[in-house]
């Protein structure tokens, strides 16, 4: 396939085709654990023809050294790029836990005012009485959330998981207001 390019070239070919398949099995992985199912079928898919075409050529010149550095630098690339992207992309749903002592009317006030749906819990932490607010959201929304609440309680301590099913996934599409970019590309929605 590499035969109608210059020898010279082929290692950057290789290269740039480790980074594109790579960046694409990163991808994958993730479709694949926040379950879309499909879309990580379609990503392996290009995945796995770009592996094989260079795997093939590889193979095809042994004898070039050079052709081995592509590939392996191919791969580091493309894992850092698929990382990358990944992060732009911010694909999928959230849950969000927020422990707060003394800003918890505030904080939940502000949270709602955003268009953000939460519970709270009373709980007791190490130093005394505190209130846990949870609230589910898309991915995209985190700098959001985390804006909120450095402003309202920079002592708050939160964290988040990813949530890979939550039965109120419209509601949270509507507040969330946009499909998210890998929708738009596949055109297609989780679980259908």
């Amino acid at each position: 396939m590499f035969d109608l390019f210059p020898a010279f070239a082929v290692p950057i070919l290789i290269f740039v085709a480790r980074i594109a398949d790579v960046s694409l099995g990163t991808l994958r992985i993730v479709m694949v654990s926040r379950g879309y199912k499909f879309k990580a079928a379609c990503l392996g898919f290009f995945e796995v023809l770009i592996w094989t075409i260079v795997v093939t050529e590889l193979l095809q010149n042994l004898d070039n050294w050079v052709n081995y550095i592509a590939y392996a630098g191919g791969f580091a690339t493309g894992t850092y790029i698929g990382m990358l992207i990944e992060s732009k992309l911010k694909v999928g749903t959230i849950i969000v836990r927020v422990i707060t002592q003394n800003k918890f009317e505030d904080l939940t006030e502000h949270l709602k005012i955003a268009g953000f749906t939460i519970t709270s819990l009373d709980a007791e932490g190490g130093f005394g009485p505190v209130k846990i607010i949870f609230t589910v959201l898309k991915r995209k929304r985190w700098n959001e959330v985390v804006s909120i609440i450095e402003t309202i309680d920079p002592k708050a301590f939160y964290s988040s998981e990813d949530v890979k099913f939550s039965t109120s996934e419209g509601m949270i599409d509507r507040l969330s207001g946009k499909r998210n970019p890998s929708d738009r590309l596949l055109g297609l929605r989780k679980g259908i």
